[in-house]
């Protein structure tokens, strides 16, 4: 499956999760549902991933961590705020390049309405289907 195919199943996940709870609760709440409707279908899900930062061949623990990782491949980073600020999609895009991953997408459950706070992150995927 490739990550396109994947992003859309979370997509499609992440949707249905928004409609059944709604907006305005805890990002961590999302976390927990979220992953619990992947590994339900199927998926391998892993939360709170360690973000290493590699220098001169040396690895340090700088406490960053991805919200979810599905597949090893499907970098997801989740808020519940109003406003989906710049710097949200730059930290994306940092986790994506730190973890040697293509494909990441941002989830804004404290959006009204999902479809508004769903943005793909994309660290040098060919990307067939835009």
């Amino acid at each position: 499956m490739t990550e396109n195919e994947l992003s859309k199943i979370v997509v499609d996940t992440a949707i249905d999760v928004h409609r059944r709870l709604g907006p305005g609760l805890l990002e961590s709440v999302y976390a927990i549902i979220l992953s619990h409707e992947l590994r339900k279908k199927g998926f391998s899900v892993e939360r709170e991933v360690d973000v290493p930062i590699v220098w001169d061949g040396i690895r340090f623990e700088a406490g960053f961590r991805a919200d979810i990782v599905v597949e090893g491949t499907l970098l997801l980073e989740l808020k519940s705020v109003e406003v989906i600020a710049p710097v949200h999609k730059k930290q994306i895009l940092t986790y994506l390049r730190l973890m040697n991953l293509k494909l990441g997408i941002l989830l804004n459950f404290g959006a009204a309405l999902i479809k508004d706070g769903i943005h793909r992150v994309v660290n040098g995927l060919e990307d067939d289907e835009e």
